[in-house]
């Protein structure tokens, strides 16, 4: 696992407006860094963003920090996540 990153050369800035990504720790703070890069994530992107998840995380820390995180992940990416694991769907929202 990678422990010196810059957490912008890897995901966009935007992901990580509030707050100074510089100073981002990729092992301490991966309950942020995991649900934010799947923040923005379409159905044209998710490949490609949960592969550069998994070189940096192991699939038991997605799928617990995407289920433990307040962030406003889509439904749509949490059973796309389950789906790829084959997990037990689960959703952020309930209607």
């Amino acid at each position: 696992m990678i422990h010196k990153v810059n957490i912008a050369d890897i995901f966009p800035k935007y992901l990580f407006w509030d707050m100074d990504y510089s100073k981002l720790d990729i092992v301490k703070d991966k309950a942020i860094i995991i649900p934010r890069a799947l923040y923005a994530t379409t159905s044209d992107t998710f490949e490609s963003d949960i592969k550069l998840l998994e070189s940096l995380y192991s699939t038991s820390d997605i799928i617990k920090y995407l289920k433990q995180t307040t962030e406003n992940i889509s439904n749509n990416v949490c059973l796309k996540v389950a789906e790829r694991y084959n997990i037990e769907s689960f959703k952020r929202f309930a209607l």
